[in-house]
């Protein structure tokens, strides 16, 4: 994918931030169903598709949702659904189907407090394992997670481009922050985004669920294209016929659904690296939080203690090396989340006995992490 900046500035929330990725990215065709806080993604939508000859659907729950944007999907179109805990609860069957039909879709979830209703209007971070493991058996999704409005422009875009190109579903978790947030972004000529068209077969004699190269997704024709294309969501081979009892037949499918995403992960995660390499205190985090890390981390280095961070921009799948590599350096390695500690279970793995791993977590009543609290954790970590 290759974005040229030019200077069109706008001031939007990271909510529209997200629609406008979408349609930079191509969307035509969106459904959903409101809820607090990801409905000013469709409300978006519902003004700015119908004007680019696109298609907005309002559907009457969220299972209906994620089900419409799979046979949207399966009729060509470039897709996106949007929101936020309940609503991703009730989609996760919907989103195992999709994975392994191997059908291409950006799904949004905008956390907020859970469990159940929860605090509908308050932020929060407690989907992130929900995000990588809401649905049964082996699968694996990517999820990327924006700490800005611009940031959550670009990685919707780039949601786009790993769907298209994997066939694979892709989530984008931002949280209730990030959605209301309004900063000033800047949007590129939208012709200069590139995302990969999905393979189309040549003949009928090519596959449409296997592919010899295991990091390469098979060809996907659309509906109505003259192919006879068996879709369903029990172990199929690579025709699309139905084997429910063959252990080869399941092995050879989950295993090759892995490897399209894991072994991509080069091209899937990224991840924002500060003063790791001679830092004493370190910290990791994601979204929203990571703005109050970064502003942690300049406080400490103005007070001349040694700070860096690691900001994972994918959660999924994940590059163990650069927390690795920071908790090998650190004294002590703080993990702040709005959650009451999911991001820490990845950084005490990584960690490998090296560094002192702190769980700090909030969480409901619209309380966030600000840099002072972390500043002075840091601070007593030090002194000790």
């Amino acid at each position: 994918m290759c974005v040229v900046r030019e200077l069109k500035r706008v001031l939007v929330t990271g909510n529209e931030a997200i629609a406008e990725g979408a349609i930079a990215a191509g969307c035509n065709f969106y459904v959903g169903y409101p809820i607090t806080p990801s409905s000013e993604i469709m409300h978006y939508m519902a003004e700015k598709l119908p004007r680019i000859n696109g298609v907005f659907f309002q559907a009457e729950d969220e299972l209906a949702a994620i089900n419409i944007a799979i046979g949207a999907s399966w009729g060509g179109a470039r897709v996106m659904t949007a929101t936020s805990g309940p609503g991703f609860s009730l989609m996760q069957e919907g989103i195992g189907y999709a994975v392994m039909t191997e059908t291409p879709l950006v799904i949004v979830n905008v956390m907020r407090v859970g469990p159940a209703t929860g605090q509908a209007t308050k932020p929060a971070q407690g989907d992130l394992m929900q995000s990588r493991w809401g649905r049964h058996g082996d699968q694996v999704i990517p999820v990327l997670a924006p700490e800005s409005p611009q940031e959550a422009f670009e990685l919707t875009v780039k949601a786009f481009a790993i769907a298209e190109e994997l066939r694979v579903p892709v989530i984008l978790l931002s949280d209730e922050i990030i959605a209301h947030m309004r900063e000033v972004i800047e949007l590129p000529n939208y012709e200069s985004i590139k995302i990969p068209d999905r393979r189309k077969p040549m003949s009928i004699d090519e596959t449409p669920f296997g592919s010899k190269d295991p990091r390469i997704a098979p060809p996907m024709p659309s509906l109505g294209e003259g192919y006879y294309v068996l879709v369903t969501g029990s172990t199929h081979n690579e025709w699309g016929y139905r084997d429910t009892r063959s252990f080869e037949t399941h092995y050879k499918l989950l295993k090759r659904l892995w490897n399209k995403v894991w072994l991509n992960i080069n091209r899937i995660f990224e991840y924002e690296a500060y003063h790791v390499d001679d830092a004493d205190v370190g910290f990791v985090a994601f979204g929203s939080t990571a703005r109050s890390v970064k502003m942690a981390v300049k406080i400490l280095k103005e007070k001349g203690v040694k700070a860096g961070f690691v900001r994972l921009k994918t959660l999924w799948p994940l590059d163990l090396k650069p927390i690795r590599n920071l908790c090998g350096v650190c004294k002590v390695v703080i993990v702040p989340e709005l959650s009451l500690g999911q991001l820490v279970l990845d950084v005490e793995r990584a960690n490998e006995g090296n560094a002192k791993v702190i769980r700090y977590g909030k969480i409901g009543g619209g309380e966030l992490i600000y840099p002072r609290e972390l500043v002075k954790i840091a601070l007593e970590e030090v002194k000790s």
